[in-house]
């Protein structure tokens, strides 16, 4: 069965970085209402040498302690902005992976290439925009905004897929990008 839109979406809440919208629907005889909560848009980077990957480790407050993840942040500090830019996001996300490359990791991306898009479903929208960065310049130190305690480490191949496979990693999309990603490396030997 189809369903037709009845009426434009709307916001209903709105916060700091997500909102949720409501737009009505018919499905044959019944009218329903469809709600999905959007915030922007977030960047992770898989920074390599073709040998190692650069993670950093950093305290999350959501979590409540400190967590292995790939170096990112959000495209855009506000649910405004965000709301304000239509179309492609992707000259977005990359000056966002240039910024975040520089105050997280402390490098300074001089190629970079899009390896995906994670969408994360359909009621909830937050898409991470994941890139590959093999060519960059290591700065003399990060450029770390007010309240944020990370540190960057390298780590080989085979540890970075043991950290995706035992949860160190917890970020459970970027884990998943990670073990695509790992066997497309030249460099590596298949992991068992």
């Amino acid at each position: 069965m189809t369903t037709t839109p009845l009426s434009p979406e709307k916001i209903v809440y709105h916060g700091r970085i997500v909102c949720v919208k409501q737009q009505e629907f018919r499905a044959g005889d019944t009218v329903k209402v469809f709600e999905r909560a959007e915030r922007a848009p977030g960047v992770r980077m898989i920074i390599t040498d073709g040998q190692r990957i650069l993670l950093t480790h950093e305290y999350r407050h959501e979590l409540e302690r400190y967590d292995y993840r790939l170096p990112g942040g959000k495209v855009v500090d506000s649910l405004e902005e965000y709301l304000e830019i239509s179309g492609d996001m992707t000259a977005y996300a990359e000056e966002a992976v240039r910024r975040e490359a520089r105050e997280e990791a402390g490098v300074d991306v001089q190629s970079l290439r899009l390896l995906g898009v994670s969408h994360c479903g359909a009621t909830m929208v937050w898409d991470l925009y994941y890139y590959v960065v093999e060519q960059f310049q290591q700065l003399p130190h990060q450029q770390l905004e007010a309240g944020e305690s990370i540190t960057v480490q390298w780590f080989s191949i085979d540890e970075v897929y043991a950290m995706c496979m035992n949860g160190a990693v917890s970020e459970e999309r970027s884990a998943l990008v990670l073990l695509r990603f790992i066997p497309t490396l030249s460099s590596h030997e298949p992991l068992d």
